[in-house]
């Protein structure tokens, strides 16, 4: 199996947006210990390979009518292994989310049940774009959880802001817009004012130079 297959299948590049999610929901909670937040944002990535994994495993027998050319029917990565992969990252996300209390193990449970619905039901459900909204949206309560702050209004108001803007995105991606890159690493950039606006000059930078990475990656892997 190629390694390129496999991140392809994984959309890494998008990682990027993932990491700027939980920086700025980091700064909403407060701040977070550098051990918890490198945990949550391994947590996270997890999560969100793991998610990207199981899609294309859902997909396979559409996509090889439609995109014959990923890695699932082309035969670059076998079924089983895109199962056992992507179940293991989810699986292993979610656990590291519930070692910080039962709050963080609920928002995680929940994260990895929105994903799994999204993946196994997206395809002419119209409330696919809501759904995927929401899993982007219970990063930021899934990071906040962890410092006890899942419910605070400003990472409510951030988390639907969020979901508004991925629903936009989901719904521009159906459409068959152009630069849905751009608007995937847009996120980050989302994220940067949320930071600012909370008062963290230091991460809304970060956020800008992870939407720059996320653009950079994607020249390498497609971010789709």
């Amino acid at each position: 199996m190629a390694l390129g297959a496999l991140l392809r299948l994984a959309r890494v590049s998008n990682l990027p947006t993932v990491w700027s999610n939980v920086l700025a929901a980091s700064v909403l909670a407060g701040g977070l210990a550098p051990q918890t937040l490198a945990c949550v944002l391994a947590a996270m990535s997890a999560l969100y390979m793991g998610g990207m994994v199981l899609n294309d495993a859902f997909d396979r027998d559409i996509d090889a009518r439609e995109r014959p050319e990923r890695p699932l029917p082309s035969g670059a990565v076998a079924p089983s292994t895109a199962w056992m992969i992507g179940g293991g990252l989810l699986a292993a996300g979610t656990a590291t989310l519930a070692a910080f209390g039962m709050q963080s193990a609920v928002a995680g449970l929940v994260l990895a049940g929105a994903i799994l619905l999204y993946d196994a039901w997206h395809k002419g459900n119209p409330l696919s774009p809501v759904i995927m909204g929401a899993c982007r949206a219970l990063v930021y309560i899934g990071t906040a959880a962890t410092a006890g702050l899942a419910l605070s209004p400003a990472v409510l108001v951030a988390a639907l802001a969020l979901l508004l803007y991925i629903v936009t995105l989901t719904e521009a991606a159906k459409r068959g817009a152009g630069r849905i890159g751009l608007l995937i690493a847009g996120v980050a950039l989302l994220d940067a004012a949320v930071a600012a606006l909370a008062g963290s000059a230091i991460t809304a930078a970060i956020c800008v130079v992870l939407f720059c990475l996320t653009l950079a990656l994607q020249r390498i892997v497609s971010g789709t």
